[in-house]
């Protein structure tokens, strides 16, 4: 099992503007990982959703991509 990045770090807080670290929580489409993927503790999962929603919105980040298959 693995350990919750943000406890193994010890972070305070999300930041929605510390877009490097929210960007390991997406993968190529930028949706957003599972909780069994990045192995975060239920309370962190949330926060870095709701961070990276946030950070969708200022355009920090893209939102989803259309893959075509």
């Amino acid at each position: 099992m693995k350990q919750c990045y943000f406890c193994q770090h010890e972070v305070e807080q999300i930041d929605f503007k510390e877009t490097e670290i929210l960007q390991k929580f997406t993968d190529k489409t930028h949706k957003i990982k599972r909780k069994k993927r990045t192995g975060l503790c239920a309370g962190h999962q949330r926060k870095v959703a709701k961070a990276i929603k946030r950070a969708r919105q200022l355009a920090l980040l893209p939102y989803q991509e259309n893959v075509e298959v």
